[in-house]
């Protein structure tokens, strides 16, 4: 007897996850305004903090920009999927015909596309209040092998941390001491980015962003069908 239900292929499935979350934040915008939010108000008050000359600026740029992205990253992988859990349809997301391993990469492919709009808006800010250009290909290089492996990272947590009580404050607590490598490796390349080094100083950070990711999504493919079982 054949299979009664027909398992939806890998890719499509993760695109159907993407899209109905791209398509829910559209309607609502809720979680890349509040993303976005926290963001402005963090740089800002880091701007007025720091009055600073133009080279300790360009020192204290790259710190600032990961503090920020990490925070700002935090808060949307907790509504990420809380709002799955307090609808009702995590439960059916898993139970659907589909590797559970789709739902952490659809989950995680739709946080990549939320935290690269908030750093898309930011750069404008950053140019106008802290005097230095964020427009550099090199710096986006970074910026997206960061946000990838704080991504995979973050979305493997929060589905640990989801049934927990008080999420909110259990989550940064497990997530910053794991993704403290990827940070440091992020501040650092971008510093030297931003800083206007030899690329010989600096090149070794992006091939430790990429590992991490590597590492980290790889794990996560294994672990999330475990993570998810109450």
């Amino acid at each position: 007897m054949g299979e009664v239900t027909k398992r939806t292929p890998f890719v499509k499935a993760v695109l159907a996850i993407v899209w109905k979350d791209l398509r829910a934040e559209l309607r609502s915008r809720e979680m890349v305004s509040a993303m976005l939010m926290f963001a402005i108000l963090s740089v800002v008050i880091f701007s007025l903090a720091l009055a600073l000359d133009r080279q300790a600026r360009r020192e204290v740029i790259a710190g600032v920009l990961w503090v920020t992205l990490t925070f700002a990253g935090t808060l949307g992988f907790n509504r990420s999927l809380s709002q799955e859990k307090d609808r009702g349809s995590f439960d059916a997301l898993l139970l659907a015909p589909v590797d559970r391993s789709t739902l952490f990469f659809g989950k995680m492919a739709g946080n990549v596309v939320f935290m690269l709009v908030v750093s898309a808006a930011l750069v404008p800010l950053f140019t106008v209040l802290f005097g230095v250009s964020l427009f550099e290909p090199a710096l986006w290089l970074v910026l997206v092998l960061g946000v990838i492996g704080l991504a995979a990272v973050g979305t493997l947590l929060s589905s640990m941390t989801v049934h927990a009580r008080g999420r909110e404050m259990l989550l940064p607590i497990v997530l910053l001491p794991v993704a403290l490598p990827l940070i440091m490796a992020a501040v650092n390349g971008s510093r030297g980015i931003l800083g206007d080094e030899l690329v010989e100083s600096w090149a070794m950070w992006p091939v430790v962003l990429f590992a991490y990711d590597v590492v980290f999504s790889a794990a996560a493919y294994m672990l999330f069908d475990y993570v998810v079982e109450e």
